[in-house]
């Protein structure tokens, strides 16, 4: 049976952090799959583990905004590894793995399950493809959980269809601070993601869907018409965490949308 220990260390912290990030809200619990690995590799209990998960929610300033810490806790390590973390995601993603492959004795490359994701170019090194794809792991588990797996304009919830979508465009994201960072991204289905990532369509920092007037006059039928202008002006599904970063909103409206946002 795993022994209760009063402290928490930094890199289980860390651990428990980075598990929060891609986990939902509803899935904090000691019967969580993910959780119960946890906790078996760092010798804790389930409960435990879930108990400490709760704790990055009383550190979050949006959340605070929300109301959404009333359960929460929080020591001056869980705050320290918050702001630590919250300026340096790429950071957070790749040493929490670095621990994790540390105490399963294997090498980083093997701690995730990541077939899954896009095929990176020809060219990169194993250490960049690890690195890259840690990266896209975290980044899509992360904003696919904090919207409980439902596209954020149709609330279609089938995961395999959805793409988690970069607000600001990663080619122009910084690595380390925005690429990865669970704020700048949506859930979307593929149709409204290339929508958007081409530009015909963007959010507004009310949350609302904005639809080109370039779109507008471009012929199609009704049915696909309407999957564009049903959903003009009308508030996206927010997420339970990670609410989408008014900066890289202004981005999008201002780089990307082929029209004014307003």
């Amino acid at each position: 049976m795993a022994r209760e220990r009063a402290n928490w260390s930094r890199e289980e912290t860390i651990l428990a952090f980075e598990l929060y990030c891609r986990t939902p809200f509803g899935r904090i619990h000691h019967n969580n799959k993910d959780i119960q690995e946890l906790a078996a590799l760092i010798g804790r209990t389930p409960s435990a583990v879930a108990y400490k998960m709760q704790n990055p929610a009383h550190h979050d300033p949006e959340l605070q905004k929300r109301n959404v810490t009333a359960l929460s806790h929080g020591s001056k390590l869980d705050a320290q590894i918050f702001r630590e973390f919250s300026d340096d995601w790429e950071g957070l993603i790749l040493h929490s793995q670095e621990i994790r492959a540390k105490m399963m004795h294997v090498p980083v490359g093997e701690v995730l399950e990541m077939d899954d994701l896009p095929t990176l170019p020809a060219g990169v090194t194993h250490e960049q493809l690890v690195k890259a794809r840690v990266g896209q792991y975290f980044f899509r588990t992360s904003v696919l959980s904090a919207y409980r797996d439902r596209c954020c304009i149709t609330q279609m919830k089938l995961p395999r269809l959805l793409i988690a979508s970069h607000i600001k465009p990663w080619s122009q994201s910084n690595e380390k601070t925005e690429r990865t960072d669970p704020s700048n991204g949506l859930a979307l289905n593929p149709f409204h993601d290339k929508a958007f990532d081409s530009g015909y369509i963007t959010i507004d920092t009310e949350y609302r869907v904005i639809i080109s007037s370039q779109l507008k006059e471009v012929p199609m039928d009704l049915e696909t018409r309407e999957w564009f202008m049903g959903y003009d002006h009308k508030s996206i599904c927010l997420p339970d965490k990670f609410l989408p970063g008014k900066r890289y909103i202004e981005f999008h409206n201002d780089t990307v949308f082929l029209g004014p946002a307003v």
